[in-house]
């Protein structure tokens, strides 16, 4: 049994159990889980190895890459502008970024971005990885692409391009990359250890990511080649046609220094689970003085705007502005609750009913398409707490 870390306020034993669950019978080999209730942290624990290798533990220091759990994040940057009056999610968005109304596009508003309507999941011709990674060149292919779908007919899970997308939209109206807003309007003022660009000088402090075990029985063969298998949505929206599946040494491109550096706003955000939930938090109310979004924009941002059927996903999903909402890929705490999954398992969302807000982050990649056991628990566990 890995030992855990951190905090427990009384009351809240059966949220840490769960945790301690995971290592024993879930296979998590470095995690960390907090919670905070009516904006205060009432449990912040972390456990096992962040890098089982060097032998380092799993600890408040260990930062983690959390793939798609930074799309939150980047949905609240656009929630703070639109309740600016910087942006409106009815905006089309070539009236603020005027070459990406080529190919059709020009009808296309704010909003079909954030709800993974504007059939962009991924671009036809790519540019390579070390292009991307300086984000204009893909910035620029997505405005000349002509979209996979018509725009506003259907949705697919933009897995990759919704970053590039948002965060160029973002760069339009305030001259400021996504990331450099998050910090400063985020990140900075709630004191989180999260960044979107991860320095240099933090780099040592990232736990690598260990990739899900390859499935094993015919029947997970055959769901994930129709998930994921070459030529299917999945594949293009989730590796940008392949340009994010392996590094050159047959490796996680994910867990390289380039790109860790680079702004993916959809996939990159390096940060822990206190920071996720305190993120939160911060959009259910104060947090030692600091609220990210007041109730009726937070309201408009989590209101379903998309569902049914999804063209990457292959299940049904249901989005905000940006925001995951339950479902049964997602099961969250209640009705109301809103957030972000990422792939293997990392989680962060709120629930404006309970007050609760949640993070979990890990090393050990899951390999569910639905749901999770790890966070599942953790929520069953939290429910039974704060009922």
């Amino acid at each position: 049994m890995s030992e855990i870390r951190g905090h427990v306020a009384e009351g809240y034993g059966p949220v840490a159990d769960a945790f301690a669950t995971n290592f024993r019978d879930h296979g998590d080999v470095g995690a960390g889980f907090c919670l905070y209730v009516d904006g205060e942290e009432v449990v912040n624990v972390t456990g096992g190895l962040a890098d089982p290798a060097a032998g380092r533990p799993y600890d408040a220091d260990t930062l983690q890459l959390v793939f798609s759990s930074t799309k939150g994040a980047a949905a609240i940057c656009v929630a703070m502008l639109v309740a600016d009056g910087v942006l409106d999610y009815d905006t089309p968005v070539a009236e603020l970024w005027p070459e990406f109304g080529a190919a059709g596009k020009d009808r296309i508003p704010l909003a079909w971005i954030m709800s993974h309507k504007a059939g962009l999941a991924s671009v036809d011709d790519p540019p390579p990885l070390a292009e991307v990674l300086a984000v204009t060149p893909i910035v620029d292919a997505l405005a000349a692409q002509t979209p996979l779908w018509e725009p506003g007919t259907r949705h697919g899970y933009h897995a990759l391009t919704y970053g590039w997308l948002v965060g160029e939209i973002v760069r339009r109206v305030t001259g400021r990359s996504l990331g450099t807003v998050f910090r400063e309007r985020v990140a900075e003022p709630l004191g989180l250890d999260f960044w979107i660009g991860l320095p240099a000088e933090l780099e040592d402090r990232v736990a690598p990511l260990i990739p899900s075990p390859p499935p094993s029985t015919p029947e997970e063969i055959e769901l994930m080649a129709a998930y994921i298998g070459p030529g299917t949505m999945g594949n293009r929206a989730l590796t940008l046609d392949g340009v994010f599946a392996l590094d050159a040494d047959g490796g996680m491109v994910w867990n390289t220094r380039e790109v860790h550096a680079s702004e993916i706003p959809a996939a990159n955000g390096i940060t822990n689970a206190r920071s996720l939930a305190r993120m939160y938090a911060a959009t259910l109310g104060e947090v030692d003085g600091v609220r990210l979004l007041g109730s009726d924009i937070r309201d408009a941002a989590t209101e379903c705007v998309t569902s049914g059927p999804d063209l990457t996903l292959l299940l049904e999903t249901h989005f905000g502005m940006g925001f995951m909402l339950p479902d049964e890929v997602l099961p969250l705490a209640g009705p109301r609750s809103y957030g972000h999954a990422g792939a293997g398992g990392s989680l962060g969302y709120a629930d404006p009913d309970l007050g609760i807000a949640y993070g979990y982050v890990m090393n050990q990649m899951g390999g569910s398409l639905v749901g999770d056991p790890r966070t599942q628990g953790l929520t069953d566990a939290v429910r039974r707490c704060v009922s």
